[in-house]
């Protein structure tokens, strides 16, 4: 077995065993547990972190990474009843109200492998995704939805938009929504046609 197969299969074994402890935390997505599971099993691919697309109210309070935090999060459509109650929440700070499309991370065995993913990746449909690590035995690649939206909602005690608008918001995210999860089955479907155990 050569260098790159020896990393391949040691980052493969260290990142089935993450998705192995997040999947009995309920950390990962169910939209997309199926789909990180066969890929999984195949011989020349793994999954990486993931997710299968989400509705959410993001705090923000300050600037950097670590001052965001999830004040509400849905991984499927959204009532708006739900949205509207959980901004009227005690809260600090900015709050957003995003709709974030799929994000998969792919790792590859060759080069060649991860071509073949990408090949796939366009077969679905999906727009945005590349390689984002190439090293011998750990090719990385990123698929990434397009579906998405972004907006503040609220600063402080000061909610920033009216009822009507925000049904209107909620409809609009619960739409594209619904596309991202055709996309993401989609994908699903053609990797288990593409890719054998």
């Amino acid at each position: 077995m050569n260098e790159g197969n020896i990393r391949f299969e040691m980052v493969k074994a260290r990142h089935m065993k993450r998705f192995k402890c997040a999947v009995e935390k309920g950390e990962v997505d169910k939209a997309i547990v199926l789909l990180c599971k066969y890929i999984n099993k195949t011989s020349n691919f793994f999954t990486s972190s993931s997710c299968s697309g989400r509705i959410l109210l993001l705090g923000i309070k300050g600037k950097g990474k670590n001052q965001a935090y999830f004040h509400r999060k849905w991984h499927s459509k959204v009532r708006f009843q739900d949205v509207w109650k959980a901004m009227h929440e005690k809260t600090s700070g900015e709050l957003w109200f995003k709709m974030e499309s799929f994000i998969i991370h792919i790792g590859a065995r060759t080069i060649k492998d991860a071509e073949k993913m990408l090949a796939i990746k366009n077969m679905a449909g999906i727009k945005r995704g590349g390689l984002i690590v190439l090293k011998p035995g750990k090719f990385m690649l990123e698929l990434i939805g397009t579906e998405d939206i972004a907006m503040p909602v609220k600063y402080d005690d000061r909610v920033l938009v009216n009822e009507e608008f925000m049904r209107e918001a909620v409809k609009a995210a619960n739409k594209k929504m619904g596309e991202n999860q055709k996309r993401l089955k989609m994908f699903e479907k053609i990797v288990r046609t593409e890719l054998k155990w």
